[in-house]
């Protein structure tokens, strides 16, 4: 049976490396895939916006199943297309992922159905921003993030008066984010550890499917600008069976029950970016779809069959379906980036040492930004290039796995962060 990824990134690498282990699944088309999936998915240069183009693809494969990895699509309404069409396909509709597409709709909609959250105020303009900041209704630090999709790096911690003066300006008034800034929310600031969980839901029911924790800042000690993510590791040791329970209890059951109650049906992969603070976990964000690179480290861990699921939950029916973590096992997931990241950094560098990286047992690459010359040469092809994942016993053994292997894959300006999985030891160790 045909599966077709739509996407291009790391995430939909892992995915297409994952589902290639089920029969089910095959064969595995990706659009338009990148040339690490040439080993696992044969390659379709359709640009995941044509969402025309990918309707039709999916007819002449007559793929049993379409997974949407990005958010964009989702965005642009892709599901609401394909089922126009009776084309199987896994994702929210358009109405749904709003979830994630604009932060004013997903603060409201949590508040409506009493989602644990942070105070929140949404502003048009940049004056009534300003206006906000100046009122004293929110304490610093605080969070402004612009309304719509800015892959992952519309979100600034704001210490004090003038660095959220500055956010404002360069969401509002220089559109730094476009579209995305027409609106932003300003948020208090949470304390305490992050934590990303995933469930997979049919509309109705939901499969859990595990937990992560990434890496959002460049640096290490998770120091300046955010970025698309740097790395991540998985299972969260802070996120015991108590504290899934009640992840389950109070997020995820009212989203799910409030989006179905709204006439939008929530089928597909949900990611909830929670803050563990003093008084319980509170939602940060919502991703419509597996994040980026939480889930090269997650997918991994998942055993089970997990395309069965996956076609399940967008038919709209879970029952009987389960999925289970390897045990005794964790992942730690490196990301490779161009220098300069999440800046402007230049691309076209030839990328040396994978094979020998690749050899090392308990490590799977997953490209992300890399592209072929004309001469067959790997090279970069954008700001995070490839995510270099370790499986291990322990958190330990797996971070000194994945910089072994960091260490024999070189590129001219090759950005790392060298703490990746060390909140995992602390936590370990108590």
């Amino acid at each position: 049976m045909t599966t077709l990824i739509v996407g291009a990134g790391g995430r939909e690498h892992a995915l297409a490396w994952r589902l290639g282990q089920e029969a089910a699944a095959a064969p595995i088309v990706c659009a338009p895939g990148n040339p690490g999936m040439r080993d696992v998915a044969l390659l379709e240069p359709i640009d995941p916006a044509d969402t025309n183009g990918l309707a039709a693809l999916a007819s002449r494969l007559d793929a049993h199943l379409t997974v949407v990895g990005p958010e964009s699509p989702l965005a642009r309404g892709i599901v609401d297309r394909f089922a126009a069409l009776g084309l199987p396909i896994l994702g929210p509709t358009r109405a749904a992922a709003a979830l994630e597409c604009s932060k004013t709709f997903a603060k409201a909609f949590m508040t409506r159905h009493r989602v644990p959250t942070a105070a929140w105020q949404a502003c048009a303009s940049a004056d009534e921003a300003v206006d906000v900041l100046r009122s004293g209704r929110f304490a610093y630090p605080v969070v402004l993030k612009a309304d719509g999709l800015a892959a992952g790096k519309g979100v600034v911690v704001a210490p004090d008066a003038a660095t959220a003066d500055a956010a404002v300006t360069a969401m509002m008034r220089e559109r730094r984010f476009g579209a995305a800034g027409d609106r932003i929310v300003i948020e208090e600031g949470l304390e305490g550890p992050e934590l990303s969980y995933f469930v997979l839901s049919d509309g109705e029911r939901v499969l859990p499917l595990g937990s992560a924790q990434d890496h959002k800042r460049v640096y290490d000690g998770d120091q300046g600008p955010n970025t698309g993510g740097m790395g991540a590791f998985a299972p969260s040791p802070l996120c015991d069976a108590a504290l899934e329970q009640r992840i389950l209890e109070d997020v995820v059951t009212p989203v799910i029950s409030g989006m179905r109650a709204e006439g939008h049906p929530y089928r597909g992969l949900l990611y909830c970016g929670l803050m563990l603070t003093r008084s319980g976990p509170k939602v940060i964000e919502f991703n419509v779809r597996f994040g980026d690179p939480e889930a090269q480290v997650v997918l991994p861990l998942i055993q089970g069959d997990l395309w069965a699921a996956l076609a399940a939950a967008a038919a709209g029916d879970l029952r009987g379906h389960t999925t289970r973590l390897a045990p005794d096992t964790c992942t730690v997931g490196v990301v490779l980036a161009s220098g300069g990241y999440p800046e402007a950094f230049k691309t076209g560098h030839p990328i040396d040492g994978l094979e020998d990286a690749a050899s090392l047992p308990g490590i799977t690459l997953f490209h992300a930004g890399t592209a072929l010359r004309e001469d067959g040469r790997l090279v970069t092809a954008g700001g995070r290039v490839l995510t270099v994942v370790a499986r291990a016993a322990d958190y330990g053994a797996a971070m000194s796995l994945a910089y072994t292997a960091v260490d024999r894959i070189r590129f001219e300006g090759m950005h790392v962060r060298r703490d990746i999985g060390r909140k995992a030891l602390g936590t370990a160790n108590g």
